[in-house]
Parts: C-alpha cells; sequence; structure tokens
C-alpha cells in the first residue's frame, strides 16, 4: 500500500540528507541504506514498519545508479557479486516475515545490535587479513563464506530497510578485494536485494510516498556525484582506514539507535 503523508517542516532537511547519503552511499558503499533508517525513525519520528519499506524505496534508485556508474568505470566483481545476490533473495523473504511480526522498539534495538556486531566483525577482518591488490574480478576469495554472508545480507534488507549495506561490506572486504571493487560490487548485490525486499513487503508494509519524494530529489544527484568523485581518488595506501571508518560509523548509529 502507498499513502501520501502531510509535509512538516522538518520534511524540507530531506533532500539534503538524501544528497549527503546518495553521494557518500555510492563513494563508500552499500547505497545509503543504513541511514535511512534511523533518518525516518530518529529525526522524522516515522514508524518503524513504515520506514523500513520506505527506506527499501529511497534507497534503490541510489543503488541502480551507482551500480551503472560503478560498472562502467570497471569497479565491478560479477562473478563474487552473483553469490551474494542469489543466496539473499532467499533471505530477503525471511526477513520481510520477520519484520511484521516484531514491535518498533524491538526492530530498531535488534537493528542496533546488528550494527555494532557487523562493526566489530569488520575490524576484525581488518586485522586479520590485509586487502588483496592482485585479486581482481573473476578471481574471487573465500568461498565459503559468501552465501552466509548472501543471506544475512538479504533478511537484513528485507528486516531492516537498510539495503544491507553491513553484511555485504563485511563478506566483500572478507574476500579480500580492493576497495574501489568492494564499493561497486556491493551496489550490484544491493540492486538485486532491495528489488525482491520491496516485493517481499509490498503486500503487507505502507509506503510513505512523500518521503520517498523528497529523499530520492536529493539522493540521485548524490548517487551520480559519487563515482565520478571516488575514480579520482587513490585508495591502494588507505584501504584499512577507510575499512576502519565505515565499522565505527556503524558502530556509533547501532548504539544510537539501542537508546533512542
Amino acid at each position: 500500500m502507498t499513502f501520501f503523508s502531510t509535509i512538516e517542516p522538518i520534511y524540507y532537511l530531506l533532500p539534503l540528507a538524501g544528497l549527503i547519503v546518495g553521494l557518500f552511499g555510492t563513494i563508500l558503499g552499500g547505497g545509503g541504506g543504513f541511514f535511512f533508517l534511523p533518518i525516518l525513525t530518529l529525526i522524522i519520528g516515522a514508524p518503524a514498519q513504515t520506514a523500513v519499506i520506505t527506506s527499501l524505496v529511497a534507497t534503490l534508485p541510489i543503488c541502480i545508479v551507482g551500480a551503472a556508474m560503478h560498472y562502467r568505470k570497471g569497479n565491478m566483481d560479477i562473478r563474487t557479486g552473483s553469490v551474494f545476490a542469489i543466496v539473499g533473495i532467499l533471505g530477503a523473504f525471511g526477513g520481510a516475515a520477520i519484520a511484521n511480526y516484531i514491535t518498533p522498539q524491538l526492530l530498531k534495538t535488534i537493528f542496533g545490535v546488528y550494527a555494532v556486531g557487523i562493526g566489530v566483525l569488520m575490524i576484525m577482518n581488518v586485522k586479520q587479513s590485509p586487502p588483496d591488490k592482485t585479486n581482481k574480478r573473476g578471481k574471487p576469495a573465500n568461498n565459503f563464506k559468501k552465501p552466509a554472508y548472501g543471506f544475512l545480507a538479504g533478511m537484513i534488507t528485507s528486516t531492516f530497510g537498510t539495503s544491507g549495506t553491513a553484511p555485504v561490506l563485511a563478506g566483500l572486504f572478507a574476500a579480500r578485494l580492493p576497495v574501489k571493487m568492494v564499493i561497486g560490487t556491493s551496489l550490484f548485490v544491493l540492486v538485486v536485494n532491495t528489488s525482491f525486499a520491496i516485493g517481499a513487503h509490498f503486500l503487507m508494509g505502507q509506503i510513505d510516498l512523500t518521503l520517498v519524494a523528497l529523499l530520492t530529489a536529493g539522493s540521485i544527484p548524490g548517487a551520480l556525484l559519487g563515482p565520478v568523485i571516488l575514480s579520482n581518488i587513490r585508495t591502494d595506501n588507505s584501504e584499512s582506514s577507510i575499512k576502519y571508518v565505515y565499522a565505527a560509523v556503524m558502530v556509533l548509529i547501532g548504539i544510537l539507535m539501542i537508546i533512542a
């Protein structure tokens, strides 16, 4: 179901928020959906279940635009991404069922715990496995971990409306892909996961088209700019630092969701 909510004064900040999320979502990977749920619940005050499906719909254009731009620049490992995406579809349908049977407060708390846990896992992976700069498209690593990360990503996508950013990034980093390849491949995976999650939620959830329109008004231009900016940034000597930043942001948002 869809509806249009009444525009509140704070809603006029959403295009700016969308621009920032779209820009950094395609620079850092994951499409930015990880940030839409906290924005919609903590700042806008949208009901958790409505925020989940609305976040998914608002995230999809970022993922599509970002994935297309990164593919053109060669930052995508289709073979590795396909493994994540295929098992993620199964997780997406399971997550949609879970999201409709838990309370809004429990949903936010579980999201917070999950975010903290994934952040800690990413820090551990950085310490254990330096990036493999020779691991290019068609030479994936750690095959046994990818289905588990992919299934978790699909379930997280559908349960929290976050596009499953954290497990996708964690899994791709565990596969020791270079940062730019991780970013492009994650967006490819999230296009698939988010599309199926929206389909699974559509008949059960309520999509606030007012929020979607305002968020995407800023997020699409941001998604177009992100890959262009990234192509001019050298990441060879700073990959570990970038991964630590990802992890720290996930932990911080998780704590905010738990205590809010």
